[in-house]
């Protein structure tokens, strides 16, 4: 059974094919990082509150096997850019390599290239995501991040981020609109808000911009992966719904939120309305899922008892592992038939 099939536990594991607390933060909890930035007034210096990093220090207080820091895009010494991943083939076939090699160590035979290049999609994808998912479920922020603003070193478990704007709450203190800065500055200067936030209406337009937002980062990477990985774009985006569900899943396991994760994860993947005909529609004629292009529904099953084996999710796609050895079969493969 591969560790990515497993229940969340408050155990730090290696980062790898799964996974590898208190209640949560409230928007106050963010950071503000010291910043000079250009209005059309002239130049501010001082501080605006960014979207992440309190979420992602308490992510690295419950699993030091992944530590995320925010700070510019780093390459060399064994860090990938994102960017260029997404843009140089010999880069992104040096990350899938990477894989192969611990592939052979741990089985003992060779992975196929295309089993290779899926776990090193998935092993890209879990950790990248939660540089979403984490703020959102902690803080009620979504950063919108590129591939660019990020970069990452496979050996030990680091990425960086680079912080930017992010959607938020009306009431988020960071939310652009008069009441988000002191009555003094509003007296004095006719200047914009801290740049950043960008307010939402409610949690039903922040989830939409959480999925949006992974969406347009994702999109790039999944366009880079696919000769690699020879899937079509459903199995692809079935693919990196698992890697999303199941870091944040796994990340709130730790956090000691493990119920509350299964509960937005399903909200946040739930298929659209069907539609007030009782009559089956053509196919064309059927709304697309909300949660589009991402595969609908999160997977969860009814918890596991006792000691048995099965997981509390079916996943949305086979990662065939079982290639490499039969009785690696995952306990949340979809190819497993479960009664």
């Amino acid at each position: 059974m591969s560790a990515h099939s497993t229940r969340p536990t408050p155990v730090a594991t290696a980062v790898g094919r799964t996974g590898p607390g208190t209640g949560p933060a409230g928007p106050a909890a963010a950071t503000s990082l010291g910043t000079a930035f250009t209005t059309a007034t002239g130049t501010f210096t001082g501080t605006f509150t960014a979207a992440g990093p309190a979420a992602y220090r308490r992510l690295g207080e419950v699993l030091p096997a992944l530590r995320v820091r925010c700070a510019p895009p780093r390459s060399g010494r064994g860090w990938l850019a994102g960017a260029d991943l997404v843009a140089r083939p010999a880069a992104l076939r040096e990350l899938i390599s990477h894989d192969a090699r611990q592939g052979l160590a741990r089985y003992g035979r060779p992975l196929r290239p295309d089993v290779a290049a899926g776990i090193g999609l998935h092993r890209f994808v879990w950790p990248a995501a939660l540089l979403f998912t984490l703020p959102w479920f902690l803080e009620r922020r979504v950063p919108l991040l590129a591939p660019g603003d990020i970069a990452v070193r496979r050996r030990t478990g680091e990425l960086t981020v680079r912080p930017g704007a992010f959607l938020c709450l009306p009431d988020d203190p960071a939310a652009p609109g008069p009441a988000t800065l002191p009555t003094a500055v509003l007296a004095a200067v006719p200047a914009p808000p801290p740049p950043g936030a960008r307010a939402v209406p409610d949690e039903a337009a922040l989830a939409t911009g959480l999925r949006s937002a992974l969406a347009d980062f994702l999109t790039p990477v999944l366009d880079a992966f696919r000769p690699e990985v020879r899937r079509g774009p459903r199995t692809l985006w079935a693919m990196a719904t698992d890697a999303v569900v199941e870091g944040l899943w796994y990340a709130g396991g730790l956090l000691g939120e493990e119920e509350r994760a299964r509960t937005e994860l399903a909200a946040l993947f739930a298929p659209g309305a069907s539609g007030a005909s009782e009559q089956p529609e053509p196919r064309a004629a059927r709304p697309a899922p909300e949660c589009a292009p991402f595969t609908p529904g999160a997977g969860f099953t009814a918890p596991a008892s006792g000691g048995t084996e099965r997981s509390d999710r079916c996943r949305a796609s086979c990662c065939l592992v079982y290639t490499a050895r039969a009785e690696a079969m995952c306990t949340g493969c979809p190819r497993v038939a479960r009664g």
